[in-house]
């Protein structure tokens, strides 16, 4: 059984950063597609970075190019979500996610219907 656990959540203010982790138990994350999604009250949840299975090739909502950063280490088999230069519309609950069908090493998945496993969450707040 597949488990990803977010962490690294918190409050911070404009202009602070954060980093996102991401563990996963039961599958290594380097077997396929992941990707981090986040939800905030009141909306759907949407695509905000995604790294192909060869790791060769990211993909970011234009909301955060430039400033959020995604990675992930095979030997601790966790994938990351770096966050610079917060604002506030940044505020949402943020998953990460690990693909199901595997389409290609350079493959990078913006749908939420690429991915059958997701984490439940770690809450970004930041304040003005």
């Amino acid at each position: 059984q597949v488990q990803l656990d977010e962490s690294g959540g918190g409050l911070v203010q404009a202009g602070d950063s954060l980093r996102l982790s991401c563990i996963a138990s039961g599958r290594t994350l380097s077997s396929n597609a992941v990707g981090w999604f986040r939800q905030a009250p009141g909306k759907e949840r949407e695509f905000v970075a995604g790294l192909s299975w060869s790791g060769g090739q990211r993909d970011y909502a234009n909301s955060v190019k430039g400033r959020f950063t995604i990675s992930r280490d095979n030997a601790k088999n966790t994938v990351y979500l770096q966050m610079n230069s917060l604002k506030p519309e940044d505020t949402a609950i943020y998953y990460c996610a690990l693909a199901g069908i595997f389409r290609s090493t350079a493959w990078v998945a913006r749908s939420v219907n690429e991915y059958p496993y997701w984490g439940q969450g770690t809450q970004v707040t930041v304040s003005s």
